[in-house]
């Protein structure tokens, strides 16, 4: 069964099935993984009862104690409030006894990789627990048909591989294979996605996706050593990654994973075969993350061609087979493995002649390695960061990029807009709806990593805005409607997104902000001209907003009239969202031309809403460029204003002392900037 059996909609939270949260899960295995994944879900879901069942006493103590340093930590951190401490404390149940789990909603096999402890395992489980109780395991890398090969019930069971450390990695691949129920893989994908994961739908391979890539990334890292060390590998593999693979081995005691996992991949082929020094070695002498051991050239670049080699090779196979899809593997490589980019994205960076060349040398070097079915081009035909659902003729488009809370660059922008464009034309197309991804942002702003390019160059900064605002002067000028749907937080340059939309609804939870003044720069597209012109009746709160930071609550938006409707859930937030484009029709316009009246800006303090200190300077161009926009007698010269007042504060040492703490992650100093 491929990856083509998906589930209904791309975006997991279109997927509400009538089965609600579990009220009890099981976690058997007390052991490595177990522990972590009983963190994650009992602090993610609210009144979850959870039972630990491990057949070792001692594994229980260990496996207690490691929660119980988690939740101290959660709270030193402030990740964790104390009643959720508490839920922890007290919801958590150890057990040596399988009867404990009868009542159970999900029991989640945590167990080391024996088939035949599995099996065990899971005829003890189904004999106690419900037929409609789920059933899932965690393994990397055996399939859910031999997994589950002795269960009566077998459409409630699948494999839901978490990547350690299983509380914090986002990444849960679910694996759709030919005796599941496809409603269990719908269900598991919007519950992981509503407690916070990114759960990644992929076929019954052997190893799956992801821990194909990873697998043999390592396993070629050791055959490497017959001609480099580990260090010299690990510092050549420090472009690619944010941690080499021998480093990654030793922080996971990995090298019998390895053997074992390619040991199981050998009956796709010999080329698989692990490499023999892994059986013979605990641990490597290595460098750590950032470091670098010299590495004479032409061993760096013999390493480089390797690993880049098998990385390709594996990646354009899983597609070539339809383990996962293209969005997919990019995304879990970098979210899961800690790639710095994704495969796909260095595919094409690096150009066909030169991925060819690769691919060659690799099968010269390591016959048997799978190379690609069709031309190199044909893999890059994807969107990478938006997913597109239709609900019965309103496209839905998901910001989706969890590891920036869905924040604008360049490719998000020209994706989406390339979506606006493929379908306004098309008469069964209704309008569309734009939402983020997952339960926390609908879009945390732009990035930040292009601002230093520009900074002191008033033209170049201009520009930059003005290439930002390409979607949003596309927004202007539709009449087919296109709706915000606001599922968390909505700041900076993804606030402005939302003010373009014909209208924004809201879950109650959501909230609005422009923090730009904190860095020391104005908002570039349109937050000083947009707001005054479409809410005049705000402008008092848009003028605290956007010289103070000051935050603004879903719910006070509505009382305001800038949101239209309020939800309490994002299933509720969708249903509006979707009401809403259908009572807008055609001919919505989002942005009034002409002047607008705005009450006077009073001169403030220098100080956000936070108590932070503040640039007087940058207020001073936010605060003239809102008072020349809202006379401008069109909006586009009113835009134009915003461009030049973000470049004029662009060129200001407050947006370097801004810019730089941001990305240094420290709190900036204006006292000296002015």
């Amino acid at each position: 069964m491929t990856v083509e059996t998906r589930p209904s909609h791309l975006n997991p939270l279109l997927n509400r099935s009538a089965r609600p949260m579990p009220r009890r899960i099981a976690v058997v295995g007390a052991g490595t993984i177990g522990p972590d994944i009983a963190y994650y879900l009992i602090s993610s879901i609210p009144d979850l009862r959870l039972s630990l069942v491990d057949v070792v006493p001692e594994a229980l103590d260990r496996a207690t104690k490691r929660l119980a340093g988690y939740v101290e930590k959660g709270l030193a951190k402030k990740k964790l409030t104390e009643e959720q401490a508490r839920g922890v404390r007290e919801n958590v149940v150890p057990t040596l006894d399988y009867g404990d789990i009868a009542d159970c909603d999900w029991v989640l096999e945590a167990a080391t990789e024996n088939i035949e402890l599995k099996h065990r395992i899971f005829e003890q489980v189904e004999a106690i627990v419900s037929p409609k109780a789920l059933i899932t395991s965690n393994t990397s890398s055996l399939p859910a048909s031999r997994v589950f090969a002795g269960l009566t019930h077998k459409g409630r069971a699948t494999v839901t591989h978490f990547f350690a450390p299983a509380f914090r990695n986002p990444v849960v691949e679910i694996v759709h294979w030919a005796d599941g129920d496809p409603e269990t893989v719908e269900y598991l994908d919007w519950l992981f996605a509503a407690t916070g994961k990114v759960p990644l739908i992929t076929s019954d391979a052997i190893c799956f996706m992801l821990d194909r890539i990873f697998d043999n990334w390592c396993n070629e890292a050791a055959y490497l050593l017959d001609e480099a060390t580990a260090a010299e590998v690990d510092s050549t593999a420090n472009e690619f990654v944010h941690a080499g693979p021998f480093f990654v081995l030793n922080l996971a005691r990995g090298n019998p994973i390895i053997v074992e996992t390619n040991t199981l991949q050998m009956e796709e082929g010999a080329h698989y075969r692990p490499a023999p020094i892994l059986r013979s070695v605990d641990t490597w002498t290595t460098v750590g993350p950032g470091k670098r051991a010299p590495v004479a050239p032409e061993t760096a670049a013999r390493i480089r061609d390797r690993l880049l080699g098998i990385l390709l090779s594996q990646s354009l196979d899983v597609l070539d087979r339809s383990i996962g899809l293209p969005s997919d593997l990019d995304l879990g490589c970098r979210l899961a493995l800690g790639f710095k980019r994704g495969p796909l994205d260095l595919m094409r960076r690096l150009g066909d002649q030169e991925v060819r060349r690769i691919l060659d040398r690799l099968v010269s070097e390591r016959p048997g390695m799978p190379l690609p079915e069709r031309p190199l081009e044909s893999y890059q035909g994807f969107l990478r960061h938006v997913l597109v659902d239709d609900l019965d003729g309103v496209k839905v488009i998901t910001l989706r990029r969890p590891d920036a809370l869905n924040a604008l660059n360049d490719e998000v922008t020209d994706e989406v807009l390339f979506v606006l464009r493929e379908h306004e034309g098309d008469p069964n197309v209704v309008g569309f709806v734009i939402v983020g991804y997952g339960p926390r942002a609908f879009c945390a702003g732009a990035d930040i990593g292009r601002f230093p390019e520009v900074l002191g160059d008033a033209e170049a900064a201009a520009r930059y805005a003005r290439d930002c605002s390409r979607l949003l002067v596309h927004l202007d000028a539709m009449t087919k409607p296109v709706v915000a749907a606001l599922n968390g937080m909505a700041l900076g340059g993804g606030l402005e997104l939302a003010i373009r939309c014909h209208a924004i609804v809201a879950q109650r939870s959501a909230w609005l902000q422009f923090p730009e003044v904190t860095l020391g720069i104005a908002p570039g597209i349109g937050g000083m001209a947009v707001p005054y012109r479409r809410w005049p009746q705000a402008a008092e709160t848009f003028h605290d907003m956007l010289r103070t930071a000051r935050k603004l609550s879903a719910a006070d938006a509505h009382d305001l009239g800038v949101v239209v409707g309020l939800a309490g859930s994002y299933e509720e937030l969708m249903e509006l969202a979707v009401e809403r484009v259908r009572g807008l029709g055609e001919g919505a316009a989002p942005t009034p031309d002409g002047s607008v009246d705005i009450p006077p800006l009073e001169e403030i303090e220098a100080v956000a809403a936070n108590g932070m200190p503040l640039s007087r300077e940058t207020i001073g161009i936010i605060t003239e460029a809102v008072q020349r926009c809202a006379g401008a007698p069109h909006l586009a010269e009113a835009l134009d204003i915003g461009y030049r007042a973000f470049a004029k504060t662009a060129c200001a040492e407050a947006a370097r002392e801004g810019v730089a703490a941001f990305l240094e992650k420290r709190k900036p100093d204006f006292t000296k900037t002015g």
